[in-house]
C-alpha cells in the first residue's frame, strides 16, 4: 500500500511538471498579449487591456503601440495554405496509393519514401538558399507562386507518408471484391478505397495546412521582401514588441489547436501502421 501511494505521488508530480511545461508558455503568451504595462519585479502586469489585439485585428490604429494590422498577412497565409493543401494532396493521393497498392519492390518503395524525406533530412537553410538561387533564375523569388512551390515541397513529406500509410491499412480484399463484381480499378478506388481512407486523408490535409501556415524559413528565403505571411510578421515583431508578437503567436496557435483536435478525431492508429508492410 505504501509503495502504491508513493508511485501515485511520483506519477502526479511527473504529470504536473508535464502540464506546467505544456501550458506555462501558452499562459505567458496570453498574459503578454493583454499586458499594456508590465515591469520587473511585478509578478503580474500593472495595466492590462486589449489595445494590441484591437490594433492587430485592424479595429483601431495607434502609432504609439508599434503594432500593425495583421489581417492581410493572416489572409495571405490562409490563402497560400489552402492552395498548398489542394495541390499537395492532388500529388500525394495517387503517389501514396501507388506506393501502398501497386507491386513495387520493398527496396524501391523505401528509396522513394526516403526521397520525399530529403527536404527535411538536411539543414533547412542550405536547402532553401539553393532553391532561392534556382527560383531567382526563373523569376519566382519574391512571389506568392514561389512561396507556394516551397510549401508544397515541405508539405509533401507529411502528405505522401500519411496517405501511403492510410492506403496500406485498407485490406486489399475490399477492392478485389468490388472488382470481382465488375468494377474497374478506378471505380473500385472511388467507391471503396477513397471513402474508407477519408479520415487519414483529412489528417494528411490538416498536417499540410498547419505546416504551410507555420512555415517561416522557406517563406523568408523565397518570399522576401514582397511576401509577408503571418510567421514573417511574427518574426519581425518578436525582437521589438513582445505584446504584439504574443498576439500573432496566439493567432497562429488557434488554427493549430482546432486542427489538432480534428486530427485526434479522424486519425486512427491503423492509418500510421501500414507503411512498413
Amino acid at each position: 500500500m505504501h509503495k502504491s501511494g508513493f508511485r501515485k505521488t511520483i506519477e502526479i508530480i511527473i504529470f504536473s511538471v508535464f502540464i506546467f511545461f505544456l501550458f506555462a508558455p501558452l499562459l505567458s503568451l496570453g498574459i503578454w498579449s493583454v499586458a499594456l504595462r508590465w515591469y520587473w519585479p511585478h509578478t503580474l502586469p500593472q495595466k492590462i487591456g486589449f489595445d494590441y489585439w484591437l490594433q492587430a485585428l485592424g479595429i483601431t490604429k495607434s502609432l504609439t503601440l508599434g503594432a500593425v494590422n495583421v489581417v492581410p498577412a493572416f489572409l495571405l497565409s490562409l490563402g497560400i495554405a489552402i492552395i498548398v493543401v489542394i495541390i499537395t494532396m492532388a500529388i500525394a493521393i495517387p503517389a501514396g496509393y501507388s506506393l501502398a497498392k501497386l507491386k513495387i519492390p520493398a527496396l524501391l518503395k523505401g528509396m522513394i519514401l526516403i526521397l520525399f524525406l530529403l527536404p527535411r533530412a538536411f539543414p533547412q537553410q542550405p536547402v532553401f538558399i539553393n532553391l532561392m538561387l534556382m527560383f531567382n533564375k526563373i523569376g519566382l523569388t519574391g512571389t506568392v507562386l514561389g512561396v507556394i512551390f516551397v510549401h508544397i515541397v515541405v508539405g509533401l513529406v507529411f502528405a505522401v507518408w500519411i496517405t501511403a500509410s492510410t492506403f496500406s491499412s485498407i485490406p486489399p480484399e475490399l477492392e478485389e471484391a468490388a472488382r470481382s463484381v465488375g468494377a474497374t480499378r478506378l471505380k473500385a478506388f472511388f467507391k471503396v478505397t477513397l471513402p474508407i481512407s477519408t479520415p487519414g486523408l483529412i489528417a494528411s490535409s490538416v498536417f499540410v495546412f498547419l505546416t504551410s501556415m507555420d512555415e517561416f524559413t522557406g517563406t523568408f528565403f523565397i518570399g522576401i521582401p514582397f511576401v509577408t505571411t503571418l510567421p514573417m510578421t511574427l518574426y519581425s515583431a518578436s525582437g521589438s514588441n513582445i505584446q504584439f508578437a504574443s498576439v500573432i503567436a496566439i493567432l497562429l496557435l488557434i488554427p493549430s489547436i482546432l486542427f489538432m483536435v480534428l486530427i485526434q478525431k479522424f486519425l486512427k492508429a491503423e492509418h500510421l501502421g501500414g507503411i512498413g508492410g
